[in-house]
């Protein structure tokens, strides 16, 4: 068994929508990225790729590569899973942190779970995601930005 941590940031900006865990959340803001600026997924697949000893997103996906330009995160998670099987690894279970001041994200947590689980080809209860705030301190809690944090455990075969 390996675990993996993974921790991302964006800025907020007008005029592109809010993706979280692959769920379009109605907002008047939304991510900053190359890609779709899944704050949450990014953060995951780093984790996913740290456990396995495989670098970053940014290794596997530079934000040089015009591929990569809109993608959706859900994208970029399956070809994470496929790195990982690839080394003989399945995800066991994961644990994500959203660290935002607004919108309120609980809402939107089972669609958010259910979209991880889909991807990665696993039971929805070995995906935990949760949302805080950081009551109005730090570039998140004047509503700057967003960051998010994920653990990850995985191992050689997959859990029954």
């Amino acid at each position: 068994m390996r675990i993996g941590h993974g921790y991302d940031v964006h800025r907020l900006t007008q005029g592109r929508p809010l993706i979280l865990c692959g769920t379009e959340i109605p907002y008047e803001k939304g991510l900053l990225g190359h890609s779709d600026a899944d704050v949450a997924l990014h953060a995951l697949m780093d984790a996913m790729l740290g456990a396995a000893a495989m670098g970053d997103i940014g290794v596997h996906f530079p934000d040089s590569d015009e591929r990569y330009r809109g993608i959706s995160s859900l994208s970029l998670l399956e070809k994470v899973r496929d790195l990982i099987a690839g080394k003989g690894y399945a995800l066991v279970n994961a644990d994500i942190t959203i660290i935002a001041q607004r919108p309120k994200l609980a809402p939107y947590i089972q669609g958010m779970r259910s979209n991880i689980a889909r991807v990665l080809r696993t039971n929805e209860d070995a995906v935990s995601v949760k949302a805080t705030t950081e009551e109005g301190l730090g570039f998140t809690g004047s509503g700057e930005g967003m960051a998010a944090h994920a653990v990850v455990l995985i191992d050689d075969h997959e859990c029954k």
